[in-house]
């Protein structure tokens, strides 16, 4: 368990440059709050003390603003960023070394019964406002963008975007990302404006093409006046 608590702070350190000593990552990151609590929680909830389980998580939530059933299963070295909205279902099930900036929902549609909500895998980074809605699965080292909305699995090493969200390409490679394999946010391609800049160049083509039908149409009417 102290290794656990242990590696909650070092990640800390790795994915945020403003960390400056453990005393103050114990005393004032919500994120890091809010993983203890649920992993007491947790505790609670495996030997069915459901009640206190449950009061811890909601004591965590008024303090941290951040939802995490007891129920839920989390790895290692998860890092929530900010935090503050976050929330995570009961059968949520989170890998190691997952990072979750602030406003993600980890949820369900409403309509499914037992395992309703999604599967993290490992290495995973998630966007702020990003939900992730259903039983699905996120492959190992996904990057889910900013405000996506996703209700479909994800496949390894994939970059997600748009409402709803869809694995994205840009110019046939992947999203570029930097030297820390982290997800670079400002150079999210737009799948939307994408496709109004398609339809602008083919509004255009066919702008060009009834020039030159109405160019060849006078051309011929020209032609006919001087024969007659």
């Amino acid at each position: 368990m102290f290794k656990t608590f242990k590696n909650d702070i070092d990640v800390v350190f790795e994915q945020d440059p403003a960390a400056r000593s453990r005393f103050e990552v114990i005393m004032t990151y919500s994120g890091v709050h809010a993983v203890w609590a649920h992993r007491v929680a947790h505790f609670l909830w495996q030997r069915k003390l459901f009640f206190l389980a449950r009061l811890l998580s909601q004591f965590s939530r008024f303090i941290t603003g951040i939802e995490i059933h007891p129920g839920a299963v989390i790895g290692q070295r998860l890092f929530i960023d900010h935090g503050m909205g976050v929330v995570i279902g009961e059968t949520c099930e989170i890998g190691d070394n997952v990072t979750i900036y602030q406003g993600v929902t980890l949820g369900g549609t409403g309509k499914e019964k037992g395992k309703r909500h999604p599967t993290i895998k490992d290495n995973v980074l998630i966007a702020s406002g990003a939900k992730v809605l259903g039983s699905m699965t996120i492959g190992e080292n996904a990057r889910i963008g900013a405000g996506s909305v996703v209700l479909k699995e994800v496949p390894d090493n994939s970059t997600v975007v748009g409402i709803p969200g869809k694995v994205v390409i840009q110019d046939g490679v992947k999203v570029d990302e930097d030297k820390d394999g982290h997800l670079n946010h400002h150079l999210l391609p737009d799948p939307v404006t994408d496709r109004f800049c398609k339809l602008e160049e083919e509004l255009e083509e066919l702008r060009q093409e009834v020039k030159v039908l109405r160019q060849k149409q006078k051309e011929e009417q020209r032609q006919g006046s001087e024969q007659r």
